[in-house]
């Protein structure tokens, strides 16, 4: 299946936003999956380029962009950067998407890293379809500071990261969650936590050892096959 990808613009809280929406060419008024990438990443994370375009040959839109600070969008990122701040990027993202006439309503998240944590709450703010996430934090002071790179950083940039997003797991539903048994950065009791809590329907994927940036390509080949299975499902496609 053909697609086509048209770089977007849109505002979040005054910033400017940059992202590429990626929409299969021979299917009319997809389901669309909406992506927020981690930290210190960007909408051109590896992962989210592969996802869209295997999304895309299933008949699935994808919409990835930099959040405030990052890649091409507005913002400097020590300045702009917190999670509600992503949050917020999210639902601005949503709301564009749900304004366009050439897709369905049906809205799927994925989230890597702070994008998950981001993404979990941004569901519990407005109705979606269906939530993936990839070692998503769910409070900021289990992350590893030193690993992340988060201690190259000052106080009040750590300050404006902290974050609990426990109280919103209880909101979740139709989530699949991915973590790395051995991820040293966002310890793998996150996962096991937003799995404990969420309701049905919920499915939770840990890949043996593994790291935080899954850098071993059977993991990724791995979730992309199981992400897919999971927004078809969702979607009912």
């Amino acid at each position: 299946m053909g697609h086509e990808e048209i770089k977007t613009y849109f505002k979040s809280d005054g910033y400017l936003l940059s992202g590429m929406f990626h929409r299969p060419a021979d299917s009319y008024f997809p389901p669309v999956v909406i992506g927020s990438h981690g930290l210190f990443s960007s909408s051109e994370s590896p992962k989210q380029i592969e996802l869209a375009k295997k999304c895309n040959e299933k008949g699935i839109a994808f919409l990835r962009f930099d959040h405030r600070g990052c890649g091409d969008s507005e913002g400097k990122f020590e300045e702009v950067t917190s999670l509600e701040g992503r949050r917020n990027d999210i639902l601005s993202a949503i709301d564009i998407i749900r304004n366009r006439s050439d897709v369905s309503d049906k809205i799927g998240l994925f989230g890597s890293s702070l994008g998950g944590a981001a993404s979990i709450i941004a569901a519990s703010s407005t109705p979606i379809d269906t939530i993936v996430t990839y070692a998503a934090p769910i409070r900021s002071d289990t992350i590893n500071p030193s690993l992340d790179g988060l201690s190259n950083y000052s106080r009040s940039f750590i300050d404006n990261l902290r974050f609990n997003v426990s109280d919103k797991l209880s909101n979740l539903k139709n989530i699949l969650i991915f973590h790395c048994e051995a991820d040293d950065v966002v310890p793998v009791s996150s996962a096991m936590e937003i799995y404990s809590i969420a309701e049905n329907p919920k499915e939770m994927i840990l890949f043996e050892k593994g790291d935080h940036p899954m850098n071993d390509n059977k993991h990724q080949i791995l979730f992309i096959k199981e992400a897919l299975i999971w927004f078809i499902k969702s979607f009912q496609i």
